[in-house]
Formats: structure tokens, sequence, C-alpha cells
């Protein structure tokens, strides 16, 4: 196999990656925004249930999770997930598991964001809630104009380590037959030098955190402008 042809089946691989890290910001950052409100309930059972939920899925394995979703059709719904797939108007093997690795970074995620957040929350100085009060806002107000920039300030720098991992840990999916950027180079090893495809894996990976480093870096510099 020529260069040329392996650098676009990289891409193609690449591509899944992208549309993997993408969906899984999309949907777990305002699933964890809405579980660091319930971690922070006053009624105790939701806040109770909600920091165990956040427990667990932190203290296992995200491969392990993938791969417990992947067998929640055949033993929660008694169904084969080919039947699941037709059920959901799936096509293909292929998206399924795309869509079961999606659900378990996804949540994932979500409970580990939701932890930054409670603690950029938390972090404000219950001064700042007092003195919207004494200008008249109300809680949302408050929350908008007071407490919602600075919580953003604090929470970058950690989201964007958590962001940084996520990109790294797409390469899971390559476990569940999902191929990303490393199924594909793992394919090709043996078209190559074995440490070719791999080392021009690495290379897309590189430059996909760097360029998330640089774009981070200049967030939070822009957001240093508005420390209270």
């Amino acid at each position: 196999m020529e260069f040329w042809p392996l650098i676009y089946e990289l891409c193609e691989g690449f591509s899944l990656t992208l549309k993997l890290f993408a969906l899984t910001l999309v949907f777990s950052i305002p699933l964890g925004f809405i579980c660091s409100f319930a971690a922070m309930s006053p009624f105790k059972p939701l806040s109770w249930l909600m920091n165990g939920i956040i427990w667990i899925v932190r203290g296992t394995p995200l491969l392990l999770q993938c791969i417990i979703v992947t067998f929640i059709p055949s033993t929660l719904l008694d169904m084969p997930n080919k039947d699941f797939a037709a059920m959901l108007h799936i096509d293909t093997m292929a998206d399924l598991q795309f869509l079961f690795v999606l659900i378990a970074f996804s949540l994932n995620y979500a409970c580990y964001f939701a932890v930054i957040f409670e603690g950029g929350i938390k972090n404000v100085s219950v001064g700042q809630h007092e003195a919207g009060q004494v200008l008249g806002m109300t809680k949302g107000q408050i929350f908008r104009h007071v407490i919602l920039m600075q919580v953003v300030r604090k929470i970058t720098a950690p989201m964007s380590n958590e962001i940084i991992t996520l990109v790294k840990d797409t390469a899971l999916a390559r476990a569940l037959s999902v191929v990303e950027i490393i199924a594909v180079a793992y394919q090709n090893v043996n078209k190559f030098a074995v440490l070719s495809p791999l080392i021009y894996a690495s290379v897309f990976y590189l430059a996909f955190s760097g360029i998330l480093t640089i774009v981070f870096h200049l967030v939070e510099k822009k957001l240093s402008y508005y420390t209270v």
C-alpha cells in the first residue's frame, strides 16, 4: 500500500474520531451541568443518588462502561443487538456500536464535568450572591450576571484537561469495533513497516491536541480579564 492511500484511510478514521469527540461534548456538557445541580440539590435523596452515580462512574474504567452498555439490549431487554438495531432503524451493526460507545462516553464525561461544574459554582464567594440580592436582583439574574462568568473562568482549566483527555480516550472505541483512527492504523500495520501507521496516527492526535491546547490557552487568557 502506498503512502497517500494510507493517509486517506487515516483521515477517514480520524473523521469518526472527531465525530465521537464532538457528539460526546454536545451531550455530556449539558448533562453534566444538570447532574451538578442534582448533586447539590437540597433534596437529599436526589443528591445522594446523583453523587452515588458520579462516584461509580468515575471509579470504574471507561472501557468497562462501554462494554456494559453494549450488553444492555441483550440483558435488560432480552433482545439481540441485531433486533435492537432494527427497532431503532439503524442500518448497520457498526452504527449501533458507535451509538453504544457514544452513550458510554457521554455518561462518563457528564459525571466528570458535573464535578467540575459543582466545584466551580461552590468556589464563588457567598458575598457575590449577597451583593446581587442587595442590588435587588433575582436568583436567575444573580446567576447569569454575577456567578456565571466567574464559574466559567474557574472551570476553564480543568475542563480543558478533561476535553484533551477525551481526545485520547476516543482510541478506546477500537475495542468495540468502531473504526476510528487507531483501528485504521492497526489494520495497516502489516502492510507497512509496523510502526509507520501508528506514528502517523500519533501525529493526528498530537496535532488535534495541540490545536485544542492553544485554543484553551487563548480562552483562559481572555477570561483572565474578568477576574473579580
